[in-house]
């Protein structure tokens, strides 16, 4: 994985069918072609503060919205996000946790450690791809970043 590259959506998913299907929705209905899936927590910290990008960088390109799953192996995107929180150059990246956690303890931490949203994902592959390409939509052209 090249922590260089630019992306529009960093995906942080175990579950390849569920990467997969997000993926897709992206692209197929033009959300964004410009994408990237880690399979677990601890890729997607390599991803984001890697040792080539030393402290203070500034040639990084962020990801303009992370899609990010809770239940995973090695790093959960509960650590992760607190990783994203607590450094100054990734604190504002949109962070969405797409995940099948219903429980409430995760969706307080979640809101705890400063998740813009938290979506439940849908069992039905259409509702699935629907809820993906909304959620890209929103941030990617109708939210307005901080720049």
């Amino acid at each position: 994985m090249n922590s260089r590259e630019n992306v529009d959506v960093l995906l942080v998913e175990d579950s390849e069918y569920d990467a997969e299907m997000a993926l897709m929705s992206l692209v197929d209905n033009k959300v964004s072609n410009n994408n990237l899936w880690v399979k677990d927590g601890e890729q997607a910290l390599e991803y984001l503060f890697g040792s080539d990008q030393a402290e203070g960088t500034i040639s990084k390109k962020w990801p303009k919205l992370i899609l990010l799953d809770i239940k995973m192996p090695k790093v959960n995107g509960l650590q992760v996000l607190e990783a994203i929180r607590t450094d100054e150059r990734t604190k504002h990246i949109p962070v969405v946790m797409l995940t099948s956690s219903k429980e409430s303890r995760d969706l307080a931490m979640s809101y705890d450690l400063g998740v813009n949203s938290y979506i439940v994902k849908p069992v039905e592959f259409d509702r699935f791809e629907k809820a993906v390409s909304e959620i890209g939509h929103y941030w990617l052209s109708l939210n307005q970043p901080r720049v």
